[in-house]
């Protein structure tokens, strides 16, 4: 019973904590010794810092980058939007680590404040106008693909833990995590897996194309109208390609390869359009070399990365604070996994923040784009209801 008297015992305590899914369940972090909390000025001597492993299983740094703090440690310049003052990333130092089940049992003091009401903070007219700029960046040859980010806001006071136990049972995606802390919360059912290093092995599983679920519909028929769709291939093989070619300058010559190619992914409102490709690092490549390489993953950014972040960050008005930044961890031993932060609720001062985005690119159109986003978070909206 260790689920249910743990997570109720962690939850009314004022410990921070950590829930990430793994293979077997749930992998729970507290009793944070260190607490680095991420500027511009230190994020090179965070991931330079070599730390002595002696073997233990809380011999990790375990957080989030988020997505201001990326641009800036590979050199794309940021001009003034909108913020809400948020971490630009925080690292925990674990002293704690404890293996829970798939299913996870907690009894919520029913403590929610809910506001079922979210505003969005680009309406259909708007976004429309934004796509249509980037189409003809599009057809100028600027950008090939390009991912525009709507923000779905409201005021709640919300039980993080009680919501992602909620998402888990409904909603349960590969990369899935939460981090309870004094002033925000973070609940993600993220699909995406951006790095996962083990010695000299890498892989990324990029994840391109989604298709909103119906009755008439399965797994092998949303493989066939991925397959037989024009825009969400061409859609697909671009990221496919962009993530190769990160993946290459960090990689042994001719190690990059396709592992698992165009196979699909459900979800409770979806379907994904998903591959796989792995590759043998160099052997001089740092933590740093792997970061600035892969981040922020360019599945959920655009194609080709740096002049598509150029263009997103001219347009976008506000901060995306985690959203399209990466959470995970970084082993004392130089291992790492971090996903690519989708499918997230930001809740800070009592502020709650769903981001999502979809694609443009030339064969695409804006009304489908925008409902498209409205799918992608529907999963977290329903918690609020």
């Amino acid at each position: 019973m260790i689920n249910k008297n743990y997570l109720n015992k962690i939850n009314n305590s004022k410990k921070a904590f950590i829930v990430y899914k793994t293979i077997k369940g749930f992998d729970l972090y507290t009793d944070f010794s260190k607490k680095i909390i991420l500027n511009d000025k230190n994020i090179i001597k965070f991931l330079r810092t070599k730390n002595k492993s002696r073997s233990k299983n809380t011999d990790l740094f375990i957080g989030f980058f988020g997505y201001e703090i990326l641009n800036k440690l590979i050199g794309v310049k940021l001009p003034q939007q909108k913020s809400i003052n948020f971490p630009k990333g925080i690292f925990y130092k674990p002293e704690t680590k404890i293996n829970l089940k798939d299913n996870l049992i907690f009894n919520s003091p029913k403590t929610n404040k809910i506001n079922k009401n979210f505003k969005i903070n680009i309406n259909q007219n708007s976004y429309t106008k934004i796509f249509n700029k980037f189409k003809k960046k599009i057809k100028s040859g600027e950008t090939y693909q390009i991912k525009i980010c709507t923000k779905y806001k409201n005021k709640s006071t919300i039980d993080p833990l009680d919501f992602f136990c909620r998402l888990a049972k409904t909603n349960l995606a590969p990369e899935a995590f939460m981090i309870k802390d004094k002033n925000f919360s973070i609940i993600s059912c993220s699909p995406e897996n951006l790095i996962t290093k083990k010695g000299l092995s890498i892989s990324t599983k990029p994840i391109a194309g989604t298709l909103r679920k119906n009755n008439k519909l399965n797994k092998s028929k949303a493989l066939k109208f991925f397959r037989n769709n024009i825009k969400e291939t061409k859609e697909h093989n671009m990221i496919v390609d962009m993530e190769r070619n990160d993946l290459s300058r960090i990689c042994v010559p001719g190690s990059v390869k396709i592992k698992k190619e165009k196979t699909v992914e459900e979800y409770k409102d979806l379907y994904h359009y998903v591959s796989l490709v792995t590759g043998k690092l160099k052997k001089n490549i740092k933590n740093l070399d792997i970061i600035k390489a892969m981040m922020p993953g360019g599945s959920v950014i655009g194609c080709p990365k740096i002049s598509t972040l150029n263009l997103l960050n001219l347009q976008e008005k506000e901060n995306r604070n985690i959203y399209t930044g990466s959470f995970g961890f970084i082993k004392f031993n130089g291992d790492m996994r971090f996903n690519i932060i989708i499918r997230s609720i930001l809740n800070y001062k009592n502020i709650s923040e769903i981001s999502v985005a979809s694609g443009a690119v030339i064969d695409s159109n804006a009304k489908h784009e925008f409902n498209e986003n409205f799918i992608k978070a529907k999963a977290l909206i329903d918690l609020y209801k």
